[in-house]
């Protein structure tokens, strides 16, 4: 798993145990190899734990040293993942930011979906148990999960040609069910168990469904214009 650079803001608000001490090097360094071991563990074998005591173990330090820097694995998980949201920008949400010309939408429609496959695929692991703790009821995981998610939704209400500070619209609630059901799709065809499911070589069959939740996404951005564009919108 390749780690995005942490910001400035991040090292600085990191600056501290969990007991108000500064950390030194060596305490950055300690913080450093438990997320490392945790990146370790997400990349092994799916059948393999990922708990806070395999981290410690990974880390070849004590379960009182890990809770010095993260006070559960809900925390420790948020951590690894931090920086690789980061990325999910120059990923495919910047292909959402520039408007897609109506001839070229069909194109641009599949070209997003694809990335935002191809974001899940590298990630995989720790995106499926970062929704299936938010499915569970963790408030840190399910804002983590939103979030993104919103922002879409709200990039997508403007390739509609509509305002996403307008929530209560019918385009709105377009964008809404899109990206509902575009990351439905994409867990699924992430997702070990539903690949499991193919005799013969799965890729094919989920390319399929890229093209297919591209068309429906073509289909709706249309849609959504036609709307937005009609006398009774003005």
């Amino acid at each position: 798993m390749v780690r995005a650079q942490t910001s400035t803001i991040e090292k600085e608000s990191l600056s501290h145990n969990l007991l108000g001490q500064r950390l030194g090097r060596k305490g950055r360094d300690t913080r450093e190899r438990i997320i490392l071991a945790t990146e370790k563990l997400l990349a092994g074998p799916l059948g393999q734990p990922i708990s806070l005591s395999a981290v410690a173990r990974e880390a070849s330090l004590g379960m009182t040293t890990l809770y010095l820097y993260f006070s559960d694995l809900s925390e420790l998980l948020l951590a690894v993942l931090a920086p690789i949201m980061a990325t999910a920008e120059e990923t495919y949400i910047a292909h959402l930011r520039q408007p897609w010309p109506d001839d070229e939408l069909g194109a641009h429609c599949l070209r997003f979906v694809e990335a935002y496959h191809a974001f899940w695929v590298r990630h995989s692991r720790i995106l499926h148990l970062r929704n299936t703790y938010a499915d569970d009821g963790d408030e840190r995981m399910r804002s983590s999960r939103i979030g993104p998610s919103r922002l879409v939704m709200e990039l997508l209400v403007r390739q509609m040609e509509g305002d996403p500070a307008e929530l209560r619209t019918p385009i709105y609630y377009m964008a809404s069910v899109l990206m509902t059901g575009i990351e439905r799709m994409i867990t699924i065809a992430t997702d070990e168990k539903f690949r499991n499911l193919f005799q013969e070589d799965p890729e094919p069959h989920i390319r399929n469904l890229l093209r297919t939740e591209g068309r429906l996404l073509e289909l709706a951005l249309r849609d959504g214009r036609v709307q937005s564009r009609a006398p009774s919108a003005a």
